[in-house]
């Protein structure tokens, strides 16, 4: 398979298992789906009848007072007492092992790739921090929302663009599914295509 690399239109040789793969729908569903529930914090807490302090006391004897027997001054029935179905800590996580990410990265931008929704440049070169480059940049190719991919941290273009509206920076080292599906386009310079067959070929 090739890939055009802008603004020589020179064809580029990129792998077929990385590159041209089958959408796996339902996998990049549970991948994303486990990413944002691994990032999930539980911060709702209650006390059941167990963990509200004291109540060890019985607060009468069992039989002779005419009222209805009781163990403890904790139940949920009592004021002070705990809470009947009291919510506590819960794992939200879900395992997703390191070959079905693999596999769901290649998806998505096999996928993207046949959308016509990637550009490959040769590179991006700055001189200096400056966002009207950037912005020169994007208006070539008519780009309004998308996620510019590297093969490295480049200091320089991540201060031009961070002020840029729908426009977002990663490294290959970086990337995830919900990443590359929160813009229209990614726009990828040439090492990072090599950097991503590294990373996520099979």
């Amino acid at each position: 398979m090739e890939i055009n690399i802008l603004p020589k239109n020179e064809s580029f040789k990129i792998s077929d298992d990385c590159f041209n793969v089958d959408y796996k729908k339902t996998l990049v569903h549970q991948v994303i789906t486990s990413y944002f529930s691994n990032g999930r914090d539980n911060l709702s807490s209650q006390k059941n009848r167990s963990d509200v302090r004291g109540g060890g006391k019985k607060p009468w004897r069992q039989k002779g007072t005419g009222r209805a027997r009781a163990g403890t001054t904790r139940g949920p029935i009592w004021r002070g007492g705990g809470v009947t179905f009291a919510s506590g800590k819960r794992n939200y996580s879900e395992k997703i092992n390191k070959k079905m990410f693999k596999v769901a990265m290649r998806s998505i931008m096999s996928e993207l790739i046949r959308l016509k929704r990637v550009i490959a440049i040769d590179k991006i070169n700055l001189k200096e921090v400056k966002t009207k480059e950037v912005n020169k940049i994007l208006n070539k190719y008519n780009l309004d929302s998308v996620l510019i991919v590297t093969n490295s941290i480049d200091e320089k273009l991540f201060l031009s663009a961070r002020n840029i509206k729908n426009v977002g920076i990663a490294t290959v080292d970086y990337l995830d599914p919900p990443l590359m599906l929160s813009f229209k386009n990614i726009l990828i310079v040439k090492d990072a295509l090599e950097g991503f067959e590294k990373r996520f070929g099979g």
